[in-house]
């Protein structure tokens, strides 16, 4: 199969995930796929949030949408340009995907499978029923991917290569466990937006999204502040008022009061407006609920921060960095932890 006729695949499965991301009704215009496998895959959106709370429906077509965003023929041209000629090899590359937000492995999947390589995959325990989902999809829409997907359950078995993501105690377990094979380890890291006091109350909005999309479970959602010293959060705070509603969220309402009520008993001081909880402290790494903030005098303490703590941020909102309301609409050429997966893939000594 051509890179041609895959990238023409992968773009037909790029307007199937749009039309569930849209809640579209099934029609004839959607590629070539039945109305039942359709509904299946909205059945599978249905039981992803009865098995995992985090996986509200809103999340997961949020998702499904930023997915189409890079499955368009011209931006899959575009991004495999680069590392033209693509190879097939007749390798496995294993996959232990995350399951922070739905379907996160999808892009670890993609840029396996471009590359030439066999997948294959252990799913999260969190997120088992969409990815399952998109692959059947994928290879009813091109066959030629049947052979080149296995699942694993436990034991990964054999592999040439591997792609694992995971938190730093999975990491540890990884290194422990995988290093002696070419290996692509990624971490926990987190987003940071600087604030600078001029901004409008459209960009406050924005960085709500930053803030809250996925419940701040990502690597590109934002955890902590830069804010100017003596900055007013009351504007801040009336521009999070359109997110009040994660707090109805189980899991999400769970979290914020166990915090609330540890930091309270603690006696340490924080600013809360009943569903998000801020803390002044240097620590990049907030906890579900909560928001941390530093103070600073210069814009060379700001880039004195952000060196220090390069290896644990993935992304930085702000302006003059990448604009608010995007952390968690990457381009498919945004590799997480920064390491680019398609040169990594071609690089593999086999």
């Amino acid at each position: 199969m051509t890179i041609e006729q895959q990238i023409t695949a992968w773009s037909e499965l790029g307007k199937i995930l749009k039309a569930h991301a849209d809640k579209e009704k099934w029609h004839t215009g959607i590629s070539f796929i039945s109305e039942e496998q359709y509904l299946s895959f909205e059945m599978r959106i249905e039981k992803s949030f009865f098995k995992n709370g985090w996986f509200e429906d809103s999340e997961v077509r949020n998702s499904l949408n930023e997915i189409a965003a890079w499955l368009q023929n011209d931006k899959l041209e575009k991004w495999l340009s680069d590392y033209l000629p693509l190879n097939a090899k007749d390798k496995t590359v294993a996959i232990i995907m995350a399951g922070n937000i739905p379907m996160v492995g999808f892009h670890d999947l993609l840029c396996v499978l471009l590359s030439g390589c066999h997948a294959k995959i252990k799913l999260s325990s969190e997120d088992d029923i969409l990815i399952p989902g998109i692959i059947d999809y994928i290879t009813y829409i091109a066959p030629f991917y049947c052979d080149k997907i296995t699942y694993s359950d436990r034991k990964i078995g054999e592999f040439d290569a591997i792609i694992a993501t995971g938190d730093q105690q999975s990491n540890q377990a990884f290194q422990t466990y995988f290093s002696s094979k070419p290996h692509l380890f990624r971490g926990h890291r987190t987003s940071v937006a600087i604030l600078t006091g001029s901004e409008t109350r459209e960009d406050l909005k924005l960085l709500g999204s930053d803030i809250f999309q996925y419940f701040g479970r990502g690597c590109r959602n934002i955890t902590h502040l830069c804010v100017p010293v003596d900055y007013n959060f009351e504007t801040f705070f009336q521009e999070m008022i359109s997110f009040s509603n994660v707090i109805q969220n189980k899991k999400y309402g769970n979290n914020y009061d166990y915090n609330k009520a540890i930091h309270l008993m603690n006696l340490e001081v924080i600013l809360d407006n009943n569903f998000l909880l801020l803390k002044k402290t240097q620590d990049l790494h907030a906890p579900i609920g909560m928001l941390f903030y530093h103070e600073y005098s210069t814009t060379e303490e700001v880039h004195e921060y952000l060196k220090l703590n390069e290896r644990e941020i993935q992304c930085i909102i702000g302006h003059g960095f990448n604009p608010f309301g995007l952390a968690q609409k990457p381009k498919v050429d945004d590799y997480a932890d920064n390491i680019d997966t398609m040169k990594w893939l071609a690089s593999l000594p086999f």
